[in-house]
């Protein structure tokens, strides 16, 4: 392991001029005895003193703080190009930039970005005099925060109020305020300790929030707060007992109904309150049983349901108010289709939309309500696209909005005419400097995994590209929880295909892009094809002249950054650098640790250690238990101080682990932002400046300087 030279002094505690005449050299956790204990299997953990849950220890940020000072000074040596990176990056954006506006009730409400500032202003303006609003300036509440986020907000039903909550920590524990939006003034009714979930009774007085456990941080109540009452008497009118399960709360979309959200990673389950009658008990859509997913939403006397009941990728079925409790009531709607995974859908008085995956795409079908056989899908003339839903929020219509994007192609709102089939766009994302899609290509490639199963690939590069195995490979995967990698527009990516990389994005199993089974291939005890598969993407790239096979970078955050790990861990020499954010590393402390956010509800896409024949598989693939005294690829790690989805102590003790343990002379760089939770900074440049940051060091690696 390369000793680079340098003292472990606190750079804040020496001067600019003393520190560039010093070499650094890479901080080394101490080790102290320590056995995580398991009925099936003791192991030794030298590093975990890193774990504070407090966030105070002074020894524990010393050593955070030693990691954070290393990488500034490595990264001094190439901060020129980080700087280009981020004017380049930024320079792409519109500042001045505004969202197409949607209309509900009396107003059209809309986000804009101002030139300079780092977060959106939310507004509205009236549909009768066209009279502008300011409803919130995330920017005023920002001001003097090193966080600040606003996760969600809804306008009540009288349109007065903004009920919104708010983060100032990363952490995701929120807190409800209410403005009044006649005066512009918040109102003194605050609940603390949230998830981010809202719903409103048609009362306008009567709101509904999700208390979180403090301690676990798992959704575990529904309160009931009227406006204007003591924040401690807000009424419990739901708990949940099985902490297997998340938690949510909010309005279907015709707003006749509140519903609780209840699911676990197999099974879901939904109840209801006519929004009308904030006393009256709250019912179930269907009750709960293990291996059945169903979703649903509201509109005419009856609830339109998707499910997996006897079908894996989904069908659609209804039920009339009036019979609700009882699955065996549901009516057939739309069949299942082995080869169609039904991902969303949207419900209007004469038409039915849904948007479909098939072949790792998403596409839009729609359907007449009285003429299901002429139901007809939204073409497309590119090869690799994704197709979504826009805000749809009007039932008595002919049009539906939604997102067209390819790699290639920025965001583009589209309004469809369902009755004639014509659509009109309404707005396209503009991307400055110089961007012209005519200079890019994308294509869709098979790769052959280990067990024969093709795996997708969506790949952006330059329309001059040669495939002639020179260029260099940037690599993306995410692979976990039935979450799909769409191949939609990344602006930031033209930094690197500008630069002559091939950008890759590798639809694993794990995801759910080729259908349900895509993800159960990839899940428990079939985890490994997730990390198998991502290696099989990167020997067909190589093979096939796409990319260099010493020029390959790979990159994942949370359990992509896990992919990452086992990646580093299985074929290291096949990347020359790979990028871990906010990665899930120590699998098996984890997943025996009830007290630690999300373990217990993630018991069915992991596995429960508790179970030997899990803990053995986890063991195998946890990327902090198998590292191993062999040459690493160069490495860039991130984390957040306050993450609550995957603690900072796990990178930390990877990072220290990987340090003595690698062989080579490989840069291995670790950074934790100390204001910040999993979503890294908030301010929308701040988060800019982190890619470039990232790109900076990888161009580095190959010498690049420009």
């Amino acid at each position: 392991m390369r000793k680079h030279t340098i003292a472990l002094l606190c750079l804040s505690s020496i001067s600019s001029f003393w520190l560039s005449a010093v070499e650094l050299t890479a901080p080394i956790a101490v080790q102290q005895p320590y056995t995580v204990t398991s009925a099936n299997g003791d192991r030794p953990d030298p590093y975990y003193w890193l774990r504070d849950d407090s966030r105070t220890s002074p020894t524990v940020l010393d050593y955070l703080q030693r990691e954070n000072d290393y990488f500034a000074q490595y990264s001094a040596g190439y901060q020129a190009l980080t700087d280009k990176l981020t004017d380049e990056i930024i320079g792409r954006i519109k500042q001045d930039d505004s969202s197409v506006p949607y209309n509900k009730g009396d107003y059209s409400y809309y986000t804009r970005f101002d030139t300079g500032k780092e977060y959106p202003i939310y507004l509205r303006k009236s549909l009768k005099d066209g009279t502008e609003q300011v409803m919130l300036d995330v920017n005023v509440l920002a001001a003097g925060k090193d966080f600040y986020q606003v996760a969600n907000m809804r306008v009540s039903p009288d349109q007065n109020l903004l009920a919104y909550v708010d983060d100032t920590n990363g952490r995701r524990q929120y807190t409800l305020k209410i403005r009044d939006l006649r005066t512009g003034k918040d109102l003194p009714d605050q609940l603390t300790g949230l998830s981010s979930s809202i719903a409103w009774a048609k009362d306008s007085k009567t709101l509904y929030v999700v208390k979180n456990d403090p301690a676990t941080l798992l959704s575990t109540q529904v309160l009931q707060h009227t406006l204007g009452n003591d924040v401690a008497s807000a009424r419990q009118v739901y708990e949940e007992k099985d902490n297997s399960f998340y938690m949510g709360i909010g309005n279907t979309g015709d707003n006749n109904y509140v519903v609780i959200y209840l699911g676990s990673t197999v099974s879901t389950e939904m109840r209801v309150q006519d929004a009308s009658k904030p006393d009256s008990e709250f019912k179930v859509l269907a009750p709960r049983q293990r291996d059945f997913q169903y979703s649903a939403s509201h509109i005419n006397d009856r609830w339109v349901i998707s499910t997996d009941w006897d079908a894996p990728n989904f069908r659609l079925m209804s039920v009339t108010d009036d019979k609700i409790g009882d699955r065996n009531n549901w009516q057939p709607l739309v069949k299942h289709d082995d080869k169609v995974f039904i991902e969303d859908f949207e419900l209007f008085n004469n038409y039915l939309a849904i948007n479909e995956r098939s072949d790792g795409l998403r596409r839009l079908k729609i359907m007449p309500w009285d003429a299901p056989n002429k139901a007809f899908y939204v073409a497309s003339d590119e090869s690799a696209y994704v197709m979504a839903f826009e805000t749809n929020v009007e039932p008595n219509t002919d049009y539906v909005r939604y997102v067209y994007t390819s790699l290639t192609t920025p965001a583009s709102t589209y309004q469809l005419n369902m009755k004639t089939g014509e659509k009109q766009l309404l707005k396209q994302t503009e991307i400055l400097g110089g961007f012209d899609k005519d200079n890019y290509k994308t294509e869709r490639v098979w790769a052959t995994a280990t067990d024969g199963v093709k795996v997708p690939i969506s790949l952006l590069y330059r329309k001059d590209f040669k495939r002639d195995g020179s260029a260099p490979l940037y690599q993306y995967a995410y692979g976990s929880y039935g979450n799909s990698s769409d191949p939609s527009f990344r602006s930031v990516a033209l930094s690197l295909v500008d630069r002559g990389f091939v950008y890759a994005i590798a639809h694993i199993r794990g995801g759910q892009e080729m259908g349900r089974q895509w993800y159960e291939d990839g899940k428990l005890l079939h985890k490994i094809n997730t990390f198998t598969d991502y290696i099989a993407v990167t020997d067909y790239l190589v093979a096939n002249q796409y990319a260099a096979k010493d020029k390959v970078f790979g990159m994942g955050g949370s359990a992509g950054g896990l992919l990452m790990g086992a990646v580093a861990n299985m074929a290291p020499e096949k990347y020359r650098g790979l990028v871990a954010h906010v990665p899930f590393v120590d699998v098996v402390t984890t997943m025996l640790d009830e007290g630690i956010p999300l373990t217990t509800n993630e018991f069915d896409e992991w596995g429960n250690p508790k179970q030997k024949a899990y803990y053995d598989y986890m063991l195998s693939y946890s990327p902090y238990d198998q590292v191993a005294k062999q040459a690493y690829p160069a490495m860039l790690v991130t984390t957040g101080l306050h993450d609550s989805q995957v603690q900072y102590f796990e990178p930390a003790k990877w990072v220290a682990k990987l340090r003595t343990h690698k062989t080579n002379n490989q840069p291995l760089m670790f950074k934790t932002n100390m204001e910040a939770g999993h979503g890294g900074k908030s301010g929308r440049f701040s988060r800019l400046a982190e890619n470039a940051q990232e790109y900076a060091f990888i161009l580095n690696l190959l010498g690049q300087t420009k």
